[in-house]
């Protein structure tokens, strides 16, 4: 296998472990949209914070080793952070709703 091929099959790879990564973020996100439990649940809130630094974290490592280019990263990145950013959002309306 020619070292493009192996550079390749890297990319790939390391394109499809973040975005595995970024599903199950995706998921605890969703979970809680369909839960729309306290915005202040503390412990929901750390994990997912820590889950979303994580992510950043691997995503900044992949592009700097060049297995993901970094247009790439900042995209799967930025949807995450709209889709908690959403999160947040019903749950401030929910919030809202019941005071």
């Amino acid at each position: 296998m020619a070292s493009s091929d192996v550079m390749l099959n890297l990319n790939e790879k390391a394109l499809r472990l973040l975005q595995d990564d970024a599903g199950k973020i995706e998921k605890l996100i969703a979970i809680q949209m369909e839960n729309l439990a306290t915005r202040k649940c503390p412990l929901y809130e750390e994990v997912l914070d820590t889950q979303m630094y994580g992510f950043s974290r691997a995503v900044d490592f992949a592009v700097r080793a060049g297995l993901v280019e970094e247009a790439e990263g900042k995209h799967l990145i930025s949807q995450l952070e709209r889709n908690l950013a959403l999160l947040y959002e019903a749950l401030a309306q929910k919030a809202e709703l019941e005071a």
